[in-house]
């Protein structure tokens, strides 16, 4: 048993649905969430910006938390740094791309599957790589939806310019005639009305927030690292404005966010 909290992080607000997804599984763990609002979005940046900035906030979080695990749940974060951030520290990780891939998979109903993410998830083929993997038979169509995360990260979750930017955006997948759909952004999930009502409900939308709550609860399984209290505690800090993450934090998830922290991050680019 191992009381230390479980460290997660992402570019802003979408992996909130991580930690829920977390927090329902296992209500006993104490979570720590770092949201890098003043740095997102994360999916136009270069490779190496991204993989910088991961390894920075991880370094916080076992330098200040003391956290027995990482979750990096952020799917272009996870493209570009997971295989670093295994390397480097000791702790278990657990990333979004295989999750995720796994979730879709299992939802498939036809052998047309799509994914939606990042310009940099999408660009880096780790979905497609690993959905050749594990799903050969599967047509994958994938599309890039730059301006979701921006739109999410305002709280802005309906309005006349994301159904505009949505019609366009996800032409490719309405063209793949896919009858499953990975929202392969942790912030996508909270877009899932503009993005059914531009596909049809014939279209099964797939969050990989509940199978990476598998996959950390099973690795803290195996390496014996289960919390022993009753009840965990929940932490949040952010690089970006505190009272735009209470408020924001709260319309998106109906969340007490309080207590939510600040930390300075360095803006500039390498």
């Amino acid at each position: 048993m191992d009381s230390r909290p479980v460290g997660i992080f992402d570019s802003g607000f979408g992996g909130l649905t991580v930690v829920k997804a977390i927090a329902d599984l296992m209500p006993a763990e104490d979570l720590v969430y770092f949201g890098d609002s003043a740095r997102y979005p994360y999916g136009p940046k270069p490779r190496e910006e991204v993989l910088r900035y991961s390894l920075e906030i991880c370094d916080y979080l076992i330098d200040c938390f003391d956290v027995k695990m990482i979750v990096v749940a952020c799917n272009t974060a996870s493209a570009f740094a997971l295989d670093t951030i295994v390397e480097k520290y000791s702790v278990p990780v657990v990333g979004m791309i295989e999750p995720g891939a796994r979730s879709l998979v299992a939802a498939a109903t036809s052998d047309r599957i799509g994914v939606i993410g990042t310009v940099g998830t999408i660009s880096s083929g780790s979905y497609q790589e690993i959905l050749q993997e594990i799903a050969p038979h599967l047509s994958v169509t994938c599309a890039a939806t730059p301006g979701f995360v921006e739109f999410v990260e305002r709280g802005e979750l309906e309005s006349d310019q994301l159904l505009v930017l949505a019609e366009r955006l996800l032409r490719p997948i309405a063209d793949g005639n896919v009858s499953s759909l990975l929202l392969g952004c942790t912030h996508y999930p909270f877009l899932a009305r503009t993005i059914s009502k531009v596909l049809g409900g014939g279209v099964t939308l797939i969050s990989s927030a509940e199978e990476t709550a598998f996959s950390v609860r099973q690795l803290l399984f195996d390496y014996s690292l289960e919390s022993d209290s009753k009840v965990g505690g929940f932490r949040a800090i952010t690089s970006g404005d505190v009272d735009d993450f209470r408020r924001i934090g709260r319309t998106l998830l109906g969340l007490d966010f309080s207590t939510v922290v600040s930390h300075r991050v360095d803006r500039k680019a390498e």
